[in-house]
């Protein structure tokens, strides 16, 4: 195995499928366990993996091209595969992003930055479930999400584009991630955009984890667009919790334009009142003007050109908390996207009258079927031994 093999351990199937589930049913407002959050973060570790180098080969048909995530917003050389577990019972599906040896020469470094990552356990997010460092090879592997991302939906729609009441959605989730984040210590999240939000099984958005891991060598922080690019960031290429929130404002104004403006140029229209003009015309007039004109000065405030006039993420998630408009209406229904269906449980084969008298300890029903058996000890008696 390769050279970070000791800083992580292994897990069989069933711990994976607990951890999963644990992973997905933690509440926001209830640390898991009932602990602190971080004694609750560091027991959520116990389900973090270890993978082999050809586990995730095979998973991904050999990191083959038409396994690449299509409008994931990783550049390369870090690409995010798709990849299907062959050793689960129920074939788990995974996210790869595969960084060059160049973007983590350390190994022990990549090691503790996906340990700190995978501690992070929300269903608000795209979670970390394991890593792999194999010689040149650093791997991270997380959740799987197959509705793809915020930018997708957004931009390149093909069925329909979202509703006024999933993009509030969208903007309290991933405000609460960021908030989750912030409060188990990990404020920083590099280049948040619209292809980091993506959309689980169920249709709820979740913000990637992949933005989680600090800067590599080979990329930077935030995309080439200087536009969407928080100021200070120019001035001394460092990514700090306001900077998080600057780039959340972005998002904001990509729910309400369903386009890409540059922030100057939204704020312009923001004070001289033109906000119906910002409006995505793709809702057709199906929006509360109201709740709009709050998403519009949250999203103003966020962009501020001075870092410490910007709200916290608790701020951005009591503002958008009260806008939500259809809490009873599934993610999915208002996606467009079929249902979720759980597998169907493994059948199980039915207890032989034997199985059935022993799964029930009834010493009585065991004895008159070895009777009925003609079964015999070595002593010739048909006694039964007391459980």
């Amino acid at each position: 195995m390769g050279c970070c093999q000791s800083f992580f351990f292994r897990v069989t199937a069933s711990q994976e499928k607990a951890y999963l589930h644990q992973a997905q049913n933690h509440h926001p407002s209830q640390p898991a366990n009932g602990k602190d959050p971080a004694s609750a973060a560091s027991s959520g570790l116990r389900g973090f993996i270890e993978f082999s180098l050809a586990d995730l080969k095979a998973a991904t048909n050999n990191f083959s091209p038409e396994f690449i995530v299509s409008e994931s917003g990783e550049k390369a050389p870090n690409v995010v595969y798709k990849g299907r577990l062959q050793n689960q019972d129920n074939r788990t599906w995974i996210a790869v992003k595969k960084f060059t040896k160049l973007a983590w020469p350390d190994p022990k470094q990549f090691a503790d930055e996906a340990l700190g990552v995978g501690k992070l356990k929300h269903k608000r997010l795209a979670n970390l479930i394991g890593y792999c460092c194999d010689g040149d090879e650093r791997l991270l592997v997380a959740e799987y999400m197959p509705n793809d991302t915020l930018a997708k939906h957004l931009f390149h729609w093909e069925n329909q584009t979202i509703e006024w009441a999933l993009r509030l959605r969208v903007a309290l989730y991933i405000a609460e991630a960021l908030d989750y984040c912030s409060s188990e210590g990990r404020p920083l999240y590099h280049d948040l955009n619209a292809y980091r939000v993506l959309f689980d099984e169920n249709g709820d958005p979740r913000l990637s984890c992949f933005g989680l891991m600090k800067n590599s060598r080979d990329g930077k922080s935030y995309s080439t667009n200087l536009a969407y690019t928080p100021p200070e960031y120019l001035r001394n290429g460092r990514v700090t919790p306001e900077s998080v929130i600057f780039s959340f404002g972005t998002v904001l104004l990509d729910l309400l334009s369903g386009k890409h403006i540059p922030p100057s140029h939204a704020l312009d229209m923001i004070r001289g009142k033109n906000i119906l003009l910002l409006m995505d015309s793709h809702l057709e007039g199906n929006f509360s003007t109201e709740e709009a004109t709050v998403v519009f000065d949250l999203a103003s405030e966020c962009l501020q050109y001075e870092p410490r006039e910007r709200p916290n993420t608790k701020d951005l998630v009591a503002t958008l908390a009260p806008l939500q408009n259809k809490p009873d209406v599934p993610s999915y229904v208002m996606l467009g996207i079929p249902k979720h269906e759980e597998a169907p449980p493994t059948p199980q084969h039915p207890l032989s009258p034997m199985g059935d008298a022993c799964s029930r300890m009834d010493l009585t029903a065991i004895h008159q079927i070895l009777v009925m058996t003609h079964y015999k000890d070595d002593e010739g008696t048909n006694e039964v031994i007391e459980l």
